[in-house]
């Protein structure tokens, strides 16, 4: 291309020089790559409630993050690119980038150590059809999913992720299992077997404290002092350092990475996936407010960006992009895909919305995808590097809850509707004994703090409608 036809990543359409597209590319890899593969990571280390097996074994999980790329790379290039249907067009054409949200983890973890990662997959490919429904009728449901009850979700998310962080910074779920088994074992008198002794033994070591510590660290100094791309790669760089420092240490086993081969298109529904009513009708409450919140974002950058709101047009065809983004993800054995907000947050704040730029990130993001190899060296990563990281992504959920519900007012009508959700489903959720009395499904359900919460949430904003002062406050805000 003539230098004189190039154009400003400023501009949409068109391909800058690519000087400058390729470090913009890299920053929205840097800025969401460890955010898309974290819940997996999660999800990774979580027990079967029944026999306490791991419900990813360890070559699932190098299938899942090497998918979990690739998908994110296919998704984004479909809403950078939307496909046209009549009327209707899957994706956004907006510089949006795809990936694994830990808004459903809290939902996954119930179903996985449940009924296992089979029935995860399987509950997100029919709940994601939700998804086509919210793209038909935007209007209707913003009406329903108000900025309280996705404040409200955000915090639940945010509060039931803290201590699953705090357990990854000490070692993994795997270990504190093992660990509380043990002591269990020596109080009773029982012999314990050498392996379970020396799983136990990983929980709170001095390495993974100090693995945890250093990455934890790493991310504070960064976040608060550099600015730029050193500012916006502040987790990747932790991780990174923590990594490096983990080999060290010897925690790491490269025998996967050695034994993956370099370059292999992953084999569809190599996981095949289970359906179960519970986990569906769970894991169709988060499909809901994950569209919902899609819709934000793309109100948040065109506002951001171009001072106007989005298009029908350019909303329906983000959360069918969305819908697009679960069932490819489904399809290729990893976790859901979605908007990811702080990839909408570099482009708001920077301004360079071009496309190609965007389109760089995703060929990075399938590259990587189709290496094996990629995804075994990112799945041996011990779990106290990735818990260091992730506290502060979990506490930062949980802030953005409390932004968005301070943002709505704190009403008598919110103030009741938060006490109310709050007081009565995540007290309900958090109750074994009496989740356990109720009918299996509804009990499954209802188990679910997150899922408990958003339900609580939608029903008491119909129950409790506007009064006239918290209308006349939408419409200042409109305004």
């Amino acid at each position: 291309m003539d230098k004189d036809k190039r154009v400003s990543v400023y501009e949409l359409e068109g391909r800058p020089a690519l000087a400058a597209a390729i470090p913009l590319g890299l920053q929205h890899v840097f800025a969401m790559f460890i955010g898309n593969l974290a819940p997996i990571l999660v999800m990774a280390g979580l027990v079967d409630a029944v026999t306490g097996a791991p419900i990813i074994t360890p070559q699932q999980r190098m299938l899942m993050i090497q998918c979990c790329m690739l998908a994110s790379g296919l998704a984004t290039v479909l809403q950078l690119y939307p496909i046209k249907l009549g009327k209707v067009q899957i994706g956004s054409g907006l510089p949006i980038v795809m990936g694994t949200s830990f808004a459903f983890v809290p939902t996954m973890t119930n179903i996985g150590v449940t009924y296992g990662i089979a029935a995860v997959i399987g509950a997100v490919i029919v709940a994601s059809f939700m998804e086509i429904i919210i793209g038909l009728m935007i209007k209707p449901l913003k009406k329903i999913i108000t900025p309280i009850v996705i404040g409200s979700v955000l915090l639940s998310i945010g509060l039931y992720l803290l201590p699953v962080g705090i357990t990854y910074f000490a070692g993994g779920a795997a270990a504190q299992n093992a660990h509380i088994q043990m002591q269990e074992m020596l109080a009773s008198g029982e012999a314990v077997p050498e392996s379970l002794a020396a799983l136990a033994s990983q929980f709170a070591s001095w390495q993974n404290i100090l693995m945890g510590s250093v990455v934890f660290l790493i991310i504070v100094v960064l976040q608060r002092f550099a600015k730029g791309l050193l500012k916006v790669s502040a987790i990747v760089i932790a991780i990174a350092i923590g990594y490096i420092l983990a080999i060290i240490l010897g925690q790491v086993d490269f025998r996967q990475v050695a034994d993956a081969s370099v370059a292999a298109v992953p084999v569809p529904f190599s996981i095949r996936p289970q359906f179960h009513i519970g986990p569906i009708i769970s894991m169709a409450f988060m499909v809901v407010v994950s569209g919902i919140e899609t819709i934000g974002h793309v109100s948040g950058m065109t506002m951001a960006v171009w001072d106007r709101p989005a298009t029908t047009k350019e909303t329906q065809g983000a959360v069918l992009a969305d819908f697009a983004g679960n069932i490819i993800a489904s399809c290729l054995n990893t976790l859901p895909n979605t908007s990811f907000g702080q990839n909408i947050g570099i482009v708001s704040m920077t301004k360079a919305v071009n496309k190609f730029c965007i389109l760089i990130t995703a060929i990075i993001l399938i590259l990587a995808g189709l290496s094996p190899k990629v995804g075994a060296f990112l799945s041996v990563m011990p779990s106290s590097v990735l818990g260091g990281a992730v506290i502060t992504v979990f506490a930062m959920i949980m802030l953005n809850g409390i932004k968005i519900i301070a943002r709505e007012g704190f009403s008598e009508r919110n103030v009741l509707i938060f006490v109310l959700t709050f007081g009565l489903g995540y007290a309900l959720a958090g109750n074994a004994a009496l989740i356990g009395s109720m009918p299996p499904t509804l009990g499954f359900i209802l188990g679910n703090s997150t899922i408990t919460v958003c339900f609580l949430a939608i029903l008491l904003n119909l129950i409790f409608p506007k009064t006239k002062s918290d209308k006349e406050k939408d419409k200042e805000e409109v305004q």
